[in-house]
């Protein structure tokens, strides 16, 4: 019996549940219940069997430990954070971590000296007097401070506290700052990350450095915004994240220089471990995986064998109890279920592959064995990937709305150079700071590599159906499907083959495919108001016309993988036009990564502010992409099929504003008729009135976001909209919509539908014949 995997997980599961279904009230009662039960159930009273008895107690005991335990944790450590919040004190504390350079200065964590057992983490946001800080300086500072679990909009949060940081801090005045001449050890791994992280600047050309850095110490400033989505999108996001997978390999390389199985070299794996740990900043993937590498390498050292189940449960065990909010994070969810899901099945896939291609047996023939090594690779390689995959799909789809088609391919051609990456990293990286020279040349063969698994990641993330967005009803019915049928196969008892189901999944993903086309294409027109956060991107399709009104916005993914998202999950990879309203980046930001991903027939520009940066930018993309411009200057119309149109109004407004500058569209159906003012303000409404002889509109997308000074009550008596749509980021801190604007739309008696509330919106036109 596997005890310790039993009170492991039980512990950790009591956690999950005091986290995100149980009160904080009901975890002291009800895990001393639970323990005074443990004992009962073991001396004899409940299941008869000895071996039953004694699984019961360990399940009672796990859960009663994980319940006390984050109840004390809570006590212990968000009180003495709570005692601050809304509080601006004199803050004492020690910088944890390098600064980051924010929009606004530098954000620092730091550990407050507050007293107790645990001081708690804050997250200090400083001018730029706190660009200079290293961990270990001691800094003193007036702060006002503010918990972590809501963000400043006030919405419930727990991104900052499943990391640790359970105060936010703004700082105001002089930062005193006291360094010591020499940095506790405790500091040393975080410095050492930061010579490697310049060793690797030096030693490697620009264009392959911000990965390395990425893959040896896992900071991702350098990494383009473009880079990172082609990650999401290929399902390689992991190997920037440094992870079990990078500790196992440098695990693996002291084990062979030094000998496997002997105490010096467990004594020496287990130094470098810990050490490797403090480099990355004790990310949870990491920690997980020196648990296990520990728990194997103390193996030889007591004389037991290591168990994986056991080892993850108790890894998993330790992250929860050293911070219980950490079970909120993601990247500890996703990362226990890859390992889990490696576990369950990567070795039965594994050897169905190689039987189905005749490499199931060994053969002594060694130039056999050669021949056949890179066919093996590929296959233990594909099998890691789908285990991996088996559990971490749901998560990423329940999180992120999205599910990687690709994934496979991309880990398959990847994986294996991550490796050799690593280690030229650090080679790179150390002889980068004391030979320069040395690690120049060093590093050549290495970029090399680099190079080519940044051309695979781009060019598979240019991949039409790289990744699917979920927001289509048949795409989740399709995932459902997928595990309903993999479940049905786990159960069936006998041979199970793989063909029929494999073509039951490419079949039903080809019809959810035409599904969600046919939707889309549906009646004379749609209109969909996409989610791109604070800003605008709305897609008009009239017939089989597609334009796009704007591509901008703050949203967690950039505003173009929105649009092409969408548009490609539709299986398009064109759009017939482009129109930019005016040229602020809540509207024009994501315009390079659409032209990117999307091939565009014209772009429609407002010819205004000639010498604009955002305005010079779209000129060269397009430029470089070979696509024609057209400047609106006057009523522009473009006469689609059907007598339906979209026209184009050019800008009405004067002065500098640039929200007065913008372009107007007017697209019409047959009698549906769609208005998109952009950031036209109240004070120009009224000259679009008089300048276009507006219809009665049956849908608006609200100007400006909602803004109270926008959708004002004379636009509205004039174009009576029977459906307004309003594009605005979720607890933006404008205020969008406004409440005014929300009466002024009811009482009109429009529908209001609202990005922020409802995500995506889609809007469908069916005009009657006799309409039309």
């Amino acid at each position: 019996m596997r005890k310790l995997a039993i009170f492991s997980f039980s512990c950790s599961a009591a956690v999950f549940a005091a986290n995100g279904l149980l009160p904080i009230s009901l975890l002291v009662p009800l895990g001393v219940g639970l323990a005074l039960l443990a004992p009962v159930l073991w001396w004899g009273i409940g299941p008869k069997r000895r071996r039953a008895r004694l699984m019961s107690a360990l399940v009672l005991s796990g859960v009663s430990v994980g319940l006390l335990w984050t109840a004390a944790f809570h006590h212990l450590v968000m009180e003495s954070a709570r005692a601050l919040d809304s509080r601006t004190v004199r803050l004492e504390a020690v910088v944890e971590e390098y600064p980051q350079q924010t929009d606004y200065g530098y954000s620092v964590v730091v550990r407050s000296d507050l007293g107790g057992l645990r001081q708690p983490l804050t997250l200090l946001y400083v001018d730029e007097q706190g660009a200079g800080l290293r961990p270990g300086d001691r800094i003193s500072v007036i702060t006002h401070c503010t918990l972590a679990d809501h963000s400043l909009s006030g919405k419930e949060i727990t991104y900052y506290t499943a990391k640790g940081i359970f105060l936010l801090g703004e700082t105001y005045g002089a930062l005193e700052v006291d360094r010591p001449e020499i940095p506790s050890l405790f500091f040393w791994p975080a410095l050492l990350a930061n010579w490697l992280k310049e060793g690797i600047a030096r030693s490697f050309p620009d264009d392959v450095a911000p990965l390395m850095q990425a893959l040896v110490t896992g900071n991702r400033e350098g990494l383009s915004d473009q880079f990172t989505t082609s990650l999401q999108r290929t399902g390689l996001s992991h190997m920037v994240v440094v992870s079990g997978m990078h500790l196992s390999v440098l695990a693996e390389i002291v084990s062979v220089l030094l000998g496997k199985g002997k105490r010096s070299t467990a004594v020496l794996t287990g130094v470098w471990v810990i050490v490797f740990c403090g480099v990355v900043g004790n990310t949870p993937s990491v920690v997980r995986a020196a648990v296990m590498i520990l728990l194997l390498q103390a193996a030889p050292l007591f004389g037991r064998e290591n168990d994986p189940p056991t080892s993850l449960g108790f890894a998993l065990m330790l992250l929860l109890l050293w911070n219980p909010f950490s079970a909120a994070h993601i990247g500890l969810q996703l990362s226990f279920a890859s390992v889990a899901g490696i576990q369950l099945v990567s070795q039965s896939i594994q050897e169905r592959l190689l039987a189905l291609v005749h490499l199931d047996r060994y053969d002594r023939r060694r130039w056999v064995r050669v021949c056949t090594w890179a066919p093996r690779f590929c296959i233990t390689t594909l099998s890691a990937t789908l285990g991996a995959m088996l559990l971490t799909v749901p998560l990423v789809a329940v999180h992120f709305g999205m599910f990687s088609v690709i994934a496979p391919i991309s880990n398959l051609l990847t994986l294996w150079a991550v490796s050799l990456l690593l280690l030229g990293g650090v080679a790179g990286g150390l002889l980068g700071w004391m030979l320069p020279g040395v690690g120049v040349i060093v590093a050549v063969p290495f970029t090399w590599l680099g190079r080519y698994v940044c051309w695979v990641i781009d060019a598979l993330g240019r991949f039409t159906m790289a990744s699917l967005p979920l927001d289509s009803f048949y795409y989740r019915a399709w995932l459902v499907f997928v595990y309903l049928l993999l479940g049905i196969r786990w159960l069936m008892k006998g041979p199970k083959r793989v063909i029929l189901p494999g073509c039951a999944c490419v079949t039903t993903f080809c019809l959810s495919l035409l599904l969600t086309s046919a939707g889309f294409y549906a009646g004379d027109m749609t209109v969909v108001a996409l989610d791109v956060g604070q800003g605008q991107s709305v897609l008009v399709r009239s017939g089989s016309f597609l334009a796009l009104m704007d591509c901008g916005g703050d949203g967690a993914d950039d505003a173009g993988d929105v649009a092409a998202d969408y548009l490609q999950a539709l299986g398009e990879t064109k759009l017939d036009l482009l129109v930019i309203s005016h040229y602020h980046s809540d509207h024009a930001n994501g315009i390079p990564q659409l032209l990117r991903r999307v091939e565009v027939a014209a772009i429609a520009l407002p010819d205004v502010e000639p010498e604009d940066p955002l305005r010079r930018e779209i000129l060269a993309l397009a430029q470089e992409e070979n696509i024609p411009v057209h400047f609106v200057r006057e009523d522009t119309t473009y006469h689609l099929e059907d007598g339906a149109s979209i026209t184009l109004f050019p800008p009405l407004g004067e002065g500098t504003d640039t929200n007065e500058l913008g372009l107007t569209m007017l697209a019409t159906a047959g009698s549906f008729d769609t208005l998109i003012t952009g950031d036209m303000s109240g004070e120009v409404e009224p000259l679009l009135l008089e300048h276009g002889n507006l219809p009665e509109v049956e849908l608006l997308v609200a100007g400006h976001h909602g803004s109270g000074t926008s959708t004002t009550q004379v636009l509205l008596d004039a174009i009576r909209p029977e459906i307004a749509v309003i594009s605005a980021g979720e607890n933006n801190r404008y205020g969008h919509p406004a409440q005014e604007t929300l009466e002024r739309l009811a009482a009109i008696g429009a529908e209001i539908y609202r990005t922020d509330l409802q995500g995506t919106v889609t809007i469908r036109a069916n005009v009657p014949q006799d309409a039309a």
